[in-house]
């Protein structure tokens, strides 16, 4: 085995002598354990900094979109989806929409844990049966103060008959950890199924979709702040926040890759002893 790493070694520093070379009385010589940890380093480094940049360029793009939106007039909301035809969900992201149906309060929820001006409350989720069809959306009306004993439910008011419902596609992210416990389908048809539950931890449609007797879409929306068909607080936070963030912590990985490859260098130069040596002995 020692022969083994000693050839090992013997074949690394032929392969590093190669690149000495003089700058005045400095000899650039770097170490295997320098060459190894820069060639580790700088790479990481900027792999993390292009992955903060790309970040930052994607919540850049969700801005944009959900600024045009604003000002946009509102499309119809498409049913394509719900009837299992292709559509890229990801296009219609945060688009203004109009649909026009009757809200469904039997199987309505409340999202817990919503802030508003540091108090915290819910968010009211609303299936709307949409017209003509027998398929619902999930309506977000907005926002309402919770109590002060968090088990008791707030008490609010749902418009009755056709409303016009205008607003933005809001697609609820499908990474969803919880430690509830799985409910028992409505439409199981078991005479032992569980009431309907009234709050919600998260917006989890995937489950929502199991539980009602009808055909649901994987896009909900969240009502206009001017809309009066039945809403609440509706302050919208824009989705793309921290983008001047994750532009900073890309600049810093690069930094860090630089900095690097600058103490790579420093580290490898050495002065030249044999330069030194003629000086002492004049003296």
């Amino acid at each position: 085995m020692s022969h083994t790493g000693n050839k090992f070694n013997r074949e690394t520093k032929a392969m590093i002598k190669p690149i000495q070379f003089r700058v005045n009385r400095y000899i650039f010589r770097p170490t295997l354990m320098g060459i190894v940890i820069t060639l580790i380093c700088i790479p990481l480094f900027i792999k993390f900094g292009l992955w903060q940049y790309n970040k930052a360029q994607q919540k850049l793009a969700i801005q944009t979109a959900y600024n045009h939106a604003k000002v946009d007039e509102a499309i119809q909301f498409p049913l394509n989806h719900i009837k299992n035809q292709q559509l890229d969900i990801d296009d219609w992201k945060f688009k203004k929409v109009a649909v026009t149906g009757v809200y469904d309060t039997k199987y309505q929820f409340l999202l817990d844990n919503q802030v508003e001006g540091k108090r915290v409350g819910f968010h009211v989720i609303t299936p709307l049966k949409i017209d003509h069809t027998s398929r619902y959306v999930l309506i977000n009306r907005g926002w309402v103060l919770g109590k002060d004993t968090h088990t008791d439910l707030p008490i609010f008011n749902t418009p009755v008959g056709t409303q016009t419902i205008i607003g933005q596609i809001w697609v609820p992210s499908k990474k969803i950890f919880t430690l509830e416990a799985e409910p028992m389908a409505v439409n199981s048809g078991k005479s032992n199924s569980e009431p309907w539950k009234m709050v919600w931890q998260n917006m989890d449609i995937d489950k929502y979709k199991q539980l009602v007797p009808f055909t649901v879409s994987d896009m909900a929306i969240k009502l206009d702040q001017n809309s009066e068909a039945g809403g609440f607080v509706r302050n919208w936070q824009v989705p793309a926040e921290r983008i001047t963030t994750h532009i900073g912590y890309a600049y810093q990985w690069f930094g860090f890759a630089f900095a690097t490859l600058l103490i790579f260098i420093y580290m490898s130069f050495t002065k030249d002893r044999h330069e030194i040596k003629p000086e002492i002995n004049a003296k």
